[in-house]
């Protein structure tokens, strides 16, 4: 019998040029993407310590307009939109009825009746359907998927405004924390240039045309305004191990469909008082009901071994309680750390448990997250 062909990986428009550039390729969510270039660790601490620059085009950029879109967007997702600025980002989650996670995103606010919603790159399909159903009885609101025109790049790092200052007219300094402007940037009027990111450093993300020219001529002007700094191009990685000391939730690893919000330890973000909203009913009944059952933590190893993702979290008698979400070498602090979901009555700071490594016990401590912070700007 004939079997269908592999789908062909999708690419962004800087593929040719990461290839050039000898990255390692991986399969990322059906994407062709670089998960590195000099090598994990040296990228890793070059946003630690200066700056990095990544590819994160397989991201995707939907967006709503017309009088019904914040009612649509308040629907679908569980923060508060309403209290968003023109020029203001939001962490936020799309939930099913049950109280589990469609996925996280990011809610920004273009402008009135004008809302732009990043989503992951692995779940693209399934969340514009997603957007598209939940907002179909709002009949003044129109929902259009932009990702394909954008090339979206992550300048990350202690350095990161010093160097894109180098290539825009806009003064960085303006721009807050999950807050946004236009601007022109290497010569392209009316870039987005949003202060967000996925690393626990300070850094922006910017969104210029897709075409691959002019994609490789801004990856190359970034590349080059951030020399004196240190800067290297990123792969997804460190992006992974920058995001999980900062305790950044992954879908399909902390969140996914069968975890809820307070298991993921997201409530704070879920506005229940702003009326109902997609999984909202379910959250009070949880709560109600004294809350979850479990509850995601963090691990650092005591004992030599590393933590990965889908290692079993043991007790004291050897019995499984629960699972590694996502576990690595930190290369920053130099220790073994995971994140990993235990019973509620196991999840106080400072207990011990044992993760289990190729069939052994190997004995771990419940920490604070994020394992890091990035230091306070001296004033």
């Amino acid at each position: 019998m004939a079997t269908s062909a592999p789908a062909a990986l999708r690419k962004t428009a800087l593929n040719a040029m990461h290839r050039r550039s000898g990255a390692k390729m991986v399969d990322f969510g059906g994407w062709d993407m670089p998960v590195e270039y000099s090598g994990l660790i040296a990228e890793h601490m070059a946003v630690r310590t200066g700056v990095g620059l990544f590819d994160v085009s397989h991201m995707g950029d939907i967006q709503l307009r017309g009088p019904d879109s914040l009612a649509a967007v308040q629907n679908f997702s569980m923060n508060d939109a309403s209290k968003l600025q023109v020029g203001q980002a939001q962490y936020s989650a799309m939930l099913y009825p049950n109280g589990t996670f469609v996925d996280d995103v990011i809610v920004h606010k273009l402008g009135e009746n004008d809302y732009l919603i990043v989503i992951n790159a692995g779940t693209r399909e399934k969340d514009y359907q997603w957007i598209r159903t939940q907002s179909q009885k709002f009949h003044h609101c129109h929902v259009s998927d932009y990702s394909d025109y954008y090339t979206q790049l992550a300048i990350q790092g202690p350095r990161a405004a010093e160097t894109l200052a180098k290539l825009t007219n806009v003064d960085l300094s303006t721009i807050k924390n999950y807050w946004f402007t236009w601007g022109t940037v290497c010569g392209l009027h009316n870039t987005l240039i949003a202060r967000t990111g996925y690393t626990g450093e300070d850094g922006f993300e910017i969104y210029v045309p897709s075409d691959e020219a002019t994609s490789e001529r801004v990856w190359n002007e970034v590349l080059e305004a951030g020399k004196e700094f240190g800067i290297i191009p990123c792969g997804l990685g460190a992006r992974n191990t920058l995001r999980l000391e900062s305790a950044m939730a992954l879908y399909g690893h902390e969140i996914s469909e069968t975890i809820n919000v307070f298991e993921a330890g997201l409530g704070r973000y879920a506005k229940l008082e702003k009326g109902p909203f997609v999984g909202s009913e379910a959250l009070e009944k949880i709560t109600a009901d004294g809350g979850p059952q479990r509850k995601l933590v963090g691990l650092e190893m005591i004992e030599r071994g590393i933590a990965r993702d889908g290692y079993p979290v043991l007790d004291a008698n050897g019995v499984k309680i629960g699972e590694v979400t996502s576990g690595s070498p930190s290369p920053f602090l130099k220790k073994n750390i995971a994140l990993a979901y235990v019973p509620v009555e196991v999840a106080q700071v400072d207990g011990e448990v044992a993760v289990e490594i190729r069939g052994n016990a190997v004995k771990a401590r419940i920490v604070p997250t994020p394992f890091y912070r990035r230091p306070k700007k001296q004033a």
